[in-house]
């Protein structure tokens, strides 16, 4: 069976590559995934410039593909030019950073890919590993990080999903794995409000302009039950049933209009 792996992180991250070795014994992977850096890209596509699509050795000597577009530009051509078959699983990640909180869902890259592969019917995991000081060094230009416990539980989900259907309404499932997590019990978790709050940094150019950063405080008040506080609080793994139908009752907008 096929397992299509991508990522927002791009070709050379280690979490790509993490999510290979933690499932390539479950199935056949195809890696594809955008050939620099796409966080906070959301589910943007590609459509008014062509995209250019790389055969790539990967560090453990494997092959994948970089896409010259975003995490849903690689998604489609890994299932619509790659694949001659629909894949039984997609996994989007392992990110660096957690992606929690329903103020940032969208804006995910991360999310992004798995939303986009999980609107074709195919079983789909999002997982994101948070990153504190101290985690990670720089290897030959690239971040890296330890991604064994996220391993572990990536094997573990993405098995029981490959053995048993996804149910009824849950399209896809976000996991957050806890820098150094006091277990690897995942906590079923709803999404909470926000994972940052806004900051602009405003500056001023050589010439006197004003330029601007966003910027963002971490959101720390997080409701006992929601994603935020099972990573940040309890500081263990958190995964969250998500579905992509946002529509809701219509019976709540009768009489409204």
């Amino acid at each position: 069976m096929k397992i299509l792996i991508s990522n927002d992180d791009g070709i050379n991250s280690s979490g790509l590559l993490a999510s290979k070795n933690a499932v390539e014994s479950l199935g056949d992977t195809v890696v594809v995934a955008p050939s620099t850096q796409q966080s906070g890209i959301g589910r943007a596509l590609t459509l008014f410039e062509p995209l250019r699509l790389n055969e790539v050795v990967l560090k453990d000597e494997s092959i994948g593909y970089s896409v010259s577009g975003t995490p849903t530009d690689s998604v489609t051509l890994g299932l619509f030019e790659l694949m001659d078959e629909k894949p039984y699983l997609c996994i989007s990640g392992i990110n660096m950073g957690e992606n929690i909180g329903k103020g940032e869902l969208t804006t995910s890259g991360t999310l992004g890919a798995a939303m986009e592969a999980a609107s074709y019917g195919i079983p789909t995991i999002a997982i994101s590993q948070e990153v504190v000081r101290g985690d990670f060094k720089f290897e030959e230009g690239h971040l890296e990080i330890n991604f064994e416990n996220s391993k572990k539980i990536l094997y573990k989900v993405a098995k029981k999903m490959l053995d048993k259907d996804l149910p009824k309404g849950v399209d896809l499932l976000n996991i957050n794995v806890p820098s150094k997590p006091k277990s690897n019990k995942l906590l079923l978790s709803k999404l909470g409000k926000r994972m940052f709050i806004p900051k602009i940094e405003t500056r001023l150019d050589p010439r006197g302009t004003p330029y601007h950063w966003i910027d963002g405080i971490p959101y720390t008040d997080h409701e006992e039950g929601t994603d935020g506080h099972g990573l940040h609080i309890k500081k263990q793994p958190t995964i969250t049933p998500l579905s992509l139908d946002f529509g809701v009752d219509l019976e709540l907008l009768k009489g409204w209009i």
